[in-house]
């Protein structure tokens, strides 16, 4: 009888160590949305104080993303020599530095510098905490805990847009830019706690080291060593990196597929909410305390829709999510797009164009938010990991890059109607796209989906068991 409770309890306690874990490192993720939220509500006080153009305001909220780029391309390195763990202490100390420094920012140019600076952190954070959840997951629950990390976006996006909306009332941006500090420094602290990475360790040769992390996140010694020969299996693969890429025609599929799934996630139109809410809803017509609370309830809203992609990704399979998400974000966007070409003239027309774009963030935040993270972590195979989603990664910042650099120039250009009618249409396309390329990976091992990839299979396919 006690042999039978005894493996039970440690595979409990196993599972309990493993959420710790697996929390603390999406924490990640609240940096990222921290920053995404507070640029959105200090823009115009910002440039009120500044006295700069909307051109200027486009270059600060983009110079993070520029930062965050050049970020990822150096983690891939960072991560591949230093450990996933180390690379996101570095990330935590960066993120610390760059928010106090935009928040005593004298000039817009210095305020330029140290956005780049925070994009820095934000950059190689982005890259290893979903690479590191992904290496850290049983397959079972693999899903679930890399959207986690999307999740703690967006509460971080919650909390700094409630934050914007409390200094508000005093125009006090510097104070939204610096407050985001305080949760950096306490990521900081949990990140130390971390286990390295197992994946990471046995490509180190460090074979027993990491046969004692799993077993402290699996509890179960049969698994363990299961899990512990796939991974050598894999290993065995001569090339790495750029080599691998260069010379192995499926490798370069897998990281095409990649940074496809990135710009397909930033060209949904959602940053542009994320970044000019405030903006946005001055367009439908509402006044500045108002456009602040209906930016925190598209944060709230954000939140609470990540939470059906987590209940319902290890159980629906990702492409069916994205399916739903894409044709959400398509008709949302779209009658947005139709009622400012109407004209919003009364009360009840203004809160049926909020409700369309909520219903836009719904459809995002249960799809391509969570998901594509996901994906991205899951398609690349052990030897070529780290390139593969540098190369993703980077492209998600350059993308965020153009979406954050742009959307004022094409309010100026086409108007509110056709940017929103455009952005519908990028939906339109994606859903294609995902039926077309995008594989389904629920409940398949990496290694499983690394086997069908090198066999040659088509990617659509690469995750069948």
């Amino acid at each position: 009888m006690n042999t039978l409770a005894e493996p039970t309890a440690a595979a409990a306690h196993a599972r309990s160590r493993a959420v710790f874990v697996g929390i603390i490192a999406a924490l990640a993720g609240l940096m990222f949305g921290l920053d995404i939220g507070v640029i959105s509500g200090a823009t115009q006080f910002i440039q009120r104080d500044f006295g700069i153009s909307d051109r200027t305001i486009e270059f600060i909220v983009s110079a993070m993303m520029l930062g965050a780029a050049l970020g990822a391309l150096a983690a891939g390195w960072l991560s591949a020599r230093l450990g996933r763990k180390r690379s996101l202490i570095l990330a935590a100390a960066l993120f610390v530095i760059g928010s106090v420094l935009c928040s005593v920012a004298p000039t817009a140019e210095m305020l330029i510098g140290a956005r780049i600076v925070l994009g820095l952190a934000i950059g190689v954070a982005t890259f290893t905490a979903p690479l590191y959840l992904a290496e850290i997951s049983a397959e079972r629950s693999r899903g679930a805990m890399v959207s986690t990390y999307q999740l703690m976006i967006t509460i971080g996006i919650l909390v700094a847009f409630l934050s914007d909306t409390g200094f508000s009332y005093s125009g006090s941006w510097r104070w939204m830019l610096g407050v985001i500090a305080i949760p950096g420094v306490l990521f900081l602290i949990g990140v130390l706690v971390l286990p390295d990475s197992p994946r990471w360790l046995l490509m180190r040769g460090f074979k027993q080291h990491a046969t004692d992390v799993l077993l402290k996140l699996r509890g179960d010694p049969v698994a363990v060593n299961r899990e512990v020969a796939d991974i050598e299996h894999q290993l065995l693969t001569p090339q790495r990196g750029l080599s691998m890429f260069l010379k192995n025609r499926n490798f370069r599929r897998s990281v095409g597929l990649g940074v496809l799934l990135q710009l397909m996630q930033q060209f949904t139109g959602m940053n542009v909410v994320m970044y000019y809410a405030p903006r946005i809803f001055q367009g439908m017509g509402y006044a500045t305390t108002q456009q602040m609370w209906f930016t925190a309830l598209v944060g709230l809203i954000n939140v609470l829709a990540t939470f059906i992609a987590i209940a319902l990704v290890d159980r629906w399979g990702r492409k069916p999510i994205l399916y739903v998400g894409f044709s959400v974000m398509t008709i949302g966007l779209g009658i947005v797009g139709a009622m400012m070409h109407l004209g919003i003239t009364t009360h009840a027309e203004q809160l049926f164009t909020v409700v369309m774009l909520l219903t836009f963030i719904v459809g995002f935040a249960m799809s391509a938010g969570p998901l594509i993270w996901t994906l991205c972590s899951e398609i690349q195979p052990l030897k070529g990991r780290d390139f593969g989603i540098a190369c993703s990664t980077v492209t998600n910042w350059i993308a965020n890059m153009i979406v954050g650099a742009t959307f004022l120039t094409l309010l100026n250009r086409i108007g509110h109607p056709g940017t929103f009618w455009l952005y519908a249409g990028l939906n339109l396309i994606f859903l294609v796209i995902t039926f077309a390329l995008v594989p389904e990976t629920r409940g398949v091992t990496l290694e499983q989906i690394e086997d069908n990839l090198m066999a040659g299979k088509r990617l659509r396919d690469i995750g069948r068991s």
